[in-house]
C-alpha cells in the first residue's frame, strides 16, 4: 500500500551543508519532519558536491517519514561559474558582465538535461543560452549545428 503524501518542500541547500538553522529548520519543523534526520541523510548524500547550491524536493508522508530527490544546481549559477562573475547585470539589455562560450552552454546543459522541460539537447542549449542573456551574459561564436 503506498503512503499518503502530506506535503511537498522544495529548499535550495549548500552541498553538505544542511543544518537546523533557516530556512531548513523552520520549513521541516512545521510539518513535523526530523530535521536532524533529514541534515544527516542530505550531507551524507551530498558530500561530494560541497559548496554548491542544490535544489530539494522533500516529500513528506502523513506518517512524518519523508524522501527526498536532490537535482542538479540552478542553471543561472553553473552560468555564473563558467564566466566566473559574481552576479548577473542589473540592466542585462544593456550592460553585460561577462560571455559563455556555446561548449559552455552545451556542458550546462548536458548536466542540467534531466530536470529540464525538453526533449533534445539543441532545445536544452537555447534555453541555457537565454539564460545566459537575461543575466547580461554574451553568448559568443555560432550555434553549433548537430
Amino acid at each position: 500500500m503506498a503512503k499518503e503524501v502530506a506535503a511537498f518542500i522544495k529548499l535550495q541547500i549548500k552541498g553538505g551543508a544542511a543544518n537546523p538553522s533557516p530556512p531548513v529548520g523552520p520549513a521541516l519543523g512545521s510539518k513535523g519532519v526530523n530535521i536532524m534526520d533529514f541534515c544527516k541523510q542530505f550531507n551524507a548524500r551530498t558530500q561530494d558536491k560541497g559548496g554548491k547550491v542544490l535544489p530539494v524536493i522533500i516529500t513528506v508522508y502523513a506518517d512524518k517519514s519523508f524522501d527526498f530527490v536532490v537535482k542538479q544546481p540552478p542553471v543561472a549559477i553553473q552560468l555564473k561559474e563558467a564566466a566566473k562573475v559574481q552576479k548577473g547585470s542589473a540592466q542585462p539589455n544593456r550592460d553585460k558582465v561577462g560571455q559563455v562560450t556555446w561548449e559552455q552552454i552545451r556542458q550546462i546543459a548536458q548536466d542540467k538535461m534531466p530536470d529540464m522541460n525538453c526533449f533534445t539537447l539543441e532545445s536544452a542549449m537555447r534555453m541555457v543560452a537565454g539564460t545566459a542573456r537575461s543575466m547580461g551574459l554574451n553568448v559568443v561564436g555560432e550555434f553549433p549545428n548537430q
